[in-house]
């Protein structure tokens, strides 16, 4: 528990872990699952032939709202709303716009969503302080785009109210058919990536609620069970003994990124 000498963990105390990352699949298929999200993904991006583009775009999001200065912030930000900006179609049912601010509440609770899970698997609980302080700290993810900061559920409980609702109104599309394929069986990451699908394809399922996997079929069972059960205890073993440079690679190879993009004429490429 938190002491009056320790103050609450915030948001750039966790995020920075590697360990995170394993729900990244997670998020991914959690924000297709909503249908207008899925539209928006097959008909403005080439998801299918460069599906590792969305997970590293959020990547650099997150750690830079997270550890960087503003001056990163500020050009991350330009380059997610430059590439949100043709993403909208009105006369589609259902309707889409990036910039829909209820939509940027919906991905920015799934990155919350998928890290909690995996924070609590590996890394263990937060004490009640810190989970309430990193939970506030990730409304940042939407406000710094066209979330008004207030729309982001006020505590915990708020968010609990808002994701029973949200799973309640998800359903599954052809677009989300159609890019959860590509996502579960890319065809054109390094084979190294490849190897590592069928590890990836068990901890991205694994972490979802049973509703979502049911909406986008995705088989689960009692054997899938217990290999995503060892996954997690044998992680949690490993994972704390790694170098502190090691779990935190992921992070500064994104800000990196970052960095290098915005050394290039007009902020870089997405």
């Amino acid at each position: 528990m938190t002491t009056p000498t320790q103050l609450p963990l915030r948001l750039n105390d966790v995020a920075g872990e590697a360990a995170l990352l394993g729900g990244g699949g997670a998020a991914i298929l959690l924000q297709l699952a909503h249908p207008a999200v899925a539209r928006g993904v097959a008909r403005h991006s080439d998801f299918s032939e460069r599906p590792l583009d969305r997970l590293f775009g959020t990547l650099d999001y997150v750690y830079t709202i997270a550890f960087g200065d503003e001056e990163m912030v500020a050009s991350v930000v330009r380059r997610v709303n430059r590439a949100h900006g043709p993403v909208h179609g009105k006369r589609a049912e259902p309707a889409y716009n990036a910039v829909d601010p209820e939509l940027q509440l919906w991905v920015a609770a799934t990155l919350y969503y998928a890290a909690m899970q995996v924070q609590d698997r590996l890394l263990g609980s937060l004490d009640d302080a810190s989970a309430e302080a990193v939970y506030l700290d990730y409304a940042a993810l939407g406000a710094r785009l066209q979330m008004p900061a207030e729309l982001w559920p006020s505590d915990r409980d708020g968010f609990e109210r808002y994701w029973e609702g949200m799973l309640a109104q998800l359903e599954p599309s052809h677009e989300s058919r159609t890019v959860v394929q590509a996502l579960m069986h890319p065809r054109t990451v390094p084979f190294a990536a490849r190897a590592a699908m069928p590890l990836i394809r068990l901890v991205s399922t694994g972490l979802l609620p049973p509703a979502v996997r049911a909406l986008h079929g995705l088989h689960w069972d009692s054997r899938r069970q217990l290999r995503f059960d060892r996954v997690f205890r044998i992680t949690r073993f490993v994972y704390p003994r790694l170098p502190r440079n090691a779990r935190v690679w992921p992070r500064e190879r994104s800000l990196a990124r970052v960095r290098r993009a915005m050394s290039e004429p007009r902020g870089g490429r997405r």
